[in-house]
C-alpha cells in the first residue's frame, strides 16, 4: 500500500515535495501554516488570494528552512509585461529572492510565447525556478505531455481538477502521462467547493465524505504527485493531515466516493465548467 507520508519528486526538477500541498485563499493563521510544515507538508502555493498570514508562514519557513519548503506564486495576468512586477511585489512581501514555482492560474488556452519570454526572463533573474500551468482545458494536456516527453515544453508542473464529482481526468488526463520522467501532476478542488461534505447534497441515506476521504480519493489515483488543500482553521489543517496518516482508499470507499460524485454532478452546477466535460456527459459519466 502506498504510503502517503512519502515525498515525490515534482517532475524533473529535482525538488521533493509532500503529497498535500497548502493553498492561502481560506485563511489558515501563521501558526497553523507553520506548524503543517513541522507535521511534513512542504508544498506552499499563493494562490488566488495572497493573504498576508500565508506570506508571514512562507517568509518565517523560507528563512530558516529554504531548501526543505518549496514555494509557489500564480499569476492570472492575461498581460503577459504584469507577470514580472506581480512576482517582484510577491518577492518583496514574502521577503525571498526566487520562489521554485511560477504557475500561470486558468490557462483554458495554450499561453502564447509572451508569457514563456516573461518567465525565461524571471528564471534568468534569479527570481524563480520552474514554470507550472492550471487549466481546466483537460484536452489540452495530452498535448503537453507530449511536449513534455519530448523536451520541448516550457512546463515541469501542471494542475487540473480532479475529484469523486469530476472524473473526467481518469480518460482524457491520466492515461496519457508518460511513463518514463513524468512531469509533476496536481489535483485541485478536492472537496469540490464543500459539495461532498455538505449532508444536503447527499444521496437519500449516504452520509457526506469527509474532507480527509476527498484528498485520499484524488491521492490514491497513481497519476496524481499532490493533491492541493485550503484550511481555513487548525481543525481543518488536523483534517487535511489525516488523509496522509490514513494512505489510500479501499475499492469500497472508492465506489462510494464515485456512487455520491455522480449523484452530485448530476444535480449541482460545477462553479466552472471543464472542457471535455459534454463527452463525459454523453457517455454516462461524471466529469
Amino acid at each position: 500500500m502506498a504510503d502517503f507520508h512519502e515525498r515525490r519528486p515534482l517532475g524533473r526538477t529535482g525538488l521533493m515535495v509532500s503529497r498535500l500541498g497548502l493553498g492561502s485563499s481560506f485563511g489558515a493563521s501563521t501558526r497553523v501554516i507553520e506548524e503543517a510544515f513541522g507535521r511534513g507538508i512542504n508544498y506552499l502555493y499563493w494562490g488566488t488570494i495572497r493573504r498576508p498570514a500565508f506570506g508571514r508562514a512562507m517568509r518565517h519557513l523560507a528563512r530558516r528552512q529554504r531548501d526543505e519548503v518549496v514555494l509557489t506564486v500564480q499569476s492570472y495576468s492575461r498581460v503577459p509585461a504584469l507577470i514580472a512586477p506581480s512576482v517582484e511585489l510577491a518577492l518583496r512581501r514574502v521577503g525571498i529572492d526566487c520562489f521554485d514555482c511560477l504557475l500561470l492560474g486558468a490557462r483554458n488556452d495554450r499561453p502564447g510565447d509572451g508569457y514563456v519570454e516573461a518567465f525565461e526572463r524571471l528564471r534568468e533573474q534569479g527570481k524563480v525556478r520552474f514554470l507550472a500551468l492550471s487549466t481546466h482545458n483537460r484536452p489540452l494536456l495530452p498535448q503537453l505531455f507530449d511536449e513534455f516527453q519530448r523536451g520541448a515544453s516550457p512546463y515541469d508542473v501542471f494542475m487540473v481538477r480532479y475529484n469523486a464529482v469530476h472524473r473526467g481526468a481518469e480518460s482524457d488526463v491520466f492515461p496519457f502521462v508518460p511513463a518514463e520522467r513524468p512531469p509533476a501532476l496536481i489535483a485541485y478542488t478536492a472537496t469540490r467547493w464543500g459539495h461532498l461534505l455538505d449532508p444536503t447534497k447527499m444521496p437519500p441515506g449516504e452520509a457526506p465524505l469527509s474532507a480527509s476521504d476527498c484528498y485520499r480519493f484524488a491521492l490514491t489515483q497513481p497519476e496524481v504527485d499532490m493533491v492541493l488543500s485550503g484550511p481555513a482553521s487548525a481543525e481543518q489543517m488536523d483534517e487535511a493531515l489525516r488523509a496522509l496518516d490514513l494512505g489510500p482508499l479501499d475499492e469500497e470507499a472508492l465506489e462510494r466516493a464515485r456512487r455520491i460524485g455522480d449523484f452530485i454532478y448530476g444535480r449541482h452546477r460545477p462553479n466552472f465548467a471543464d472542457r471535455g466535460d459534454a463527452k463525459d456527459v454523453e457517455a454516462g459519466r461524471a466529469a
